[in-house]
């Protein structure tokens, strides 16, 4: 299929990572190296978990290892939302933990204010702005659930402002909109690779060591110790933790749990003065639709807006790899609902389209495992939300790592793994029949049909 005319000249890369600042590649592994920790992964999860080790353990040797460059994965291609959730929202939170919810919630406000903290400490510049996030309706179902939901984010200490379709118009003008839901508190929106980058600088300002291009092709038990061995070089840890998010996995475990699900974005070019003020968006609020199938949407640093999720894509067999980034169909579906949102931007262009994988797992929020008699934890499946989460996620990974006993460790969320996903052949077509469904549950009112339903009995769940 061919690209729409207003799409005809977007750059196939990610917006994030097409600046022309972006730091110089590190080395790669070569030869032999001996660290106390292993950190696999260089993304957010990946960095945060190294950042908080050499915080914690001031001199210890700290390594890094990435496969591509800094940011490249998940942590580079998503649309920069900084939420306090650690449990991929309330409602997700409230149908598996609801116990725990209001720890879990106080957790997440304490992880944001970490995350605000080490910006600072670190100067980050990654272009932090707190409008809040938006949830809004556009279908007349939808509005019942942002009320239940204002109402749940109250009895956990939150101060949500519910809007009416008139509110909600005010605060950003689209015709599609029938209300809305804004956390004012502790929402944030960045740029995703400048804070990796910014991390980055951070662990080796405090000694640790970053390698770029330097593919772990295995991770074995040595005597007393660990060894990942790359094409360039080994490297022995005591201890190592896996934050690889969608790639495909060391352990064979993590391919039970997490899908890689193809997420496709669009970016369009800077909007000018009246273009902004046609929109209201004072104040810059990120926003999402209340669908099962949402898009998710906000302004950059430059008044860009990313416009991006929706078509989520699982491809069979666990599919991954760069020829699955670019799928003219989605884009092109991006783009009409783009213009049915924002029909007084109808002329405007875009310049950036990508696709990356999401690690994905039946819960929608991240979960941790051990390998190696204990000494090798990995954090995965976020699904979403995971800018935020990941800085929590590497502080439990590294308690799990020193068998550490407190408040983090105690929690449902991190003792229990999620319902494995089923091999193939059935796991493709679990999948497909699920995106079938949540599409006719949004087209039937929100009503969910037995098959949702008997998923949701299971604990079983595809989020687009």
């Amino acid at each position: 299929m061919s690209l729409l005319p207003a799409l005809a000249d977007a750059e196939p890369a990610p917006y994030w990572l097409a600046t022309a600042d972006a730091p110089a590649p590190r080395a790669p592994l070569r030869g032999r190296i001996d660290a106390d920790l292993l950190v696999i992964g260089g993304g957010l999860t990946g960095l945060w978990t190294a950042l908080q080790a050499l915080e914690q353990r001031p001199g210890s040797s700290v390594v890094v290892l990435e496969a591509q460059r800094l940011a490249s994965g998940a942590s580079g291609r998503n649309g920069g939302f900084c939420s306090p959730s650690l449990t991929h929202g309330v409602a997700n939170g409230m149908a598996r933990w609801p116990r725990e919810m209001p720890t879990l919630q106080r957790l997440g406000r304490e992880n944001m204010a970490a995350i605000r903290a080490a910006i600072d400490a670190y100067d980050i510049d990654c272009h932090l702005e707190d409008g809040g996030e938006l949830r809004v309706a556009t279908r007349e179902h939808e509005l019942a659930g942002l009320a239940e939901e204002a109402r749940t984010l109250v009895q956990l200490g939150d101060e949500p402002l519910l809007l009416d379709r008139e509110a909600v118009r005010e605060q950003v003008a689209s015709p599609t909109y029938l209300g809305g839901l804004w956390q004012r508190d502790d929402h944030h929106l960045l740029d995703p690779a400048r804070l990796c980058w910014g991390l980055a600088d951070a662990v080796t300002g405090l000694g640790g060591r970053l390698f770029e291009e330097s593919v772990v092709e295995s991770l074995v038990t040595a005597g007393a110790h660990l060894e990942a061995e790359t094409s360039g070089g080994v490297v022995r840890a005591d201890r190592a933790v896996l934050a690889t998010s969608a790639f495909p996995p060391l352990f064979r475990a993590i391919r039970r749990y997490v899908l890689p699900v193809y997420d496709y974005v669009l970016v369009t070019e800077p909007l000018g003065a009246d273009q902004l003020a046609s929109l209201r968006w004072r104040h810059r609020q990120g926003i999402g639709d209340s669908g099962n199938r949402f898009h998710y949407y906000r302004l950059t640093h430059d008044n860009r807006i990313l416009w991006g999720g929706y078509d989520a894509i699982y491809y069979r067999g666990n599919g991954f790899g760069p020829q699955l980034e670019q799928r003219p169909d989605s884009f092109n579906l991006l783009a009409r609902h783009f213009a049915d949102t924002f029909p007084q931007l109808a002329d405007v262009r875009f310049t950036h389209r990508w696709g990356g994988a999401i690690d994905t797992c039946s819960r929608f929020s991240v979960m941790f495992g051990r390998a190696r008699e204990g000494r090798v934890v990995y954090a995965v499946g976020f699904t979403g939300l995971g800018v935020g989460a990941s800085r929590f996620a590497g502080g439990v990974a590294l308690d799990l790592l020193h068998g550490e006993s407190n408040e983090r460790t105690a929690l449902r969320m991190v003792r229990r793994r999620p319902i494995p996903f089923p091999p193939e052949p059935l796991r493709s077509a679990v999948v497909n029949r699920t995106r079938r469904a949540l599409a006719r549950a949004d087209e039937r009112g929100g009503r969910r049909g037995w098959w949702l339903r008997t998923l949701d009995r299971l604990g079983l769940g595809f989020d687009s």
